[in-house]
């Protein structure tokens, strides 16, 4: 179907580009969001990558799907903001490494929404590389291939940032969950 749509708009039908900002605009507005933990700076990092994604459209060769392409574009800009605006985290040692083993378990407890609630605020407090991970390949659900793909990594490096990705994630839902507990208590 992406084609399709790319054929009309290398012919001039400028609106059939509405259909990528249809079909890609959540999933490039959570990957933006990943990395640059702000919904303002994610919402003009979507907007100037579907910029880009129209000017450049005659450079897509096909190798790979639309939308790895696309969430390339995304990923880059993303990172150029973030650079810009200096706000890579520096996260402490301990919080990574005091990760709890129960917390699956205690995950398991809570509701749907509850869930969503406490792992959004978890990816909030991670490194964009790690919440990228864990977005690409849990949330989205592509294949290590694909997070390499879309994200230019080697294979071994996405495996290690999706383990350490995971460990950081259950350390924040580990403090997260404790601080709430001390709040119901």
């Amino acid at each position: 179907m992406d084609e399709l749509y790319i054929q009309r708009v290398l012919k001039g039908e400028t609106d059939a580009f509405r259909y990528f900002v249809q079909q890609y605009s959540e999933r490039a507005y959570h990957l933006a969001f990943s990395i640059l933990k702000n919904e303002f700076a994610a919402k003009d990092a979507l907007q100037e990558s579907f910029l880009i994604a129209f000017k450049k459209l005659d450079t897509f060769v096909g190798k790979a799907k639309f939308s790895t392409w696309f969430f390339r574009i995304v990923i880059n800009e993303a990172l150029k903001m973030l650079k810009r605006e200096g706000a890579e985290r520096i996260r402490s040692k301990e919080d990574a490494e005091s990760v709890a083993e129960s917390m699956p378990q205690a995950l398991d407890l809570l509701d749907e929404n509850q869930q969503k609630y406490y792992i959004n605020m978890a990816l909030r407090e991670i490194g964009p590389k790690e919440a990228l991970a864990l977005i690409l390949f849990y949330l989205q659900e592509n294949s290590l291939e694909e997070v390499c793909e879309v994200t230019g990594w080697t294979l071994s490096n996405s495996k290690v940032i999706l383990h350490r990705a995971r460990r950081s994630m259950y350390a924040q839902l580990d403090r997260i969950l404790k601080s709430e507990k001390k709040l119901l208590y």
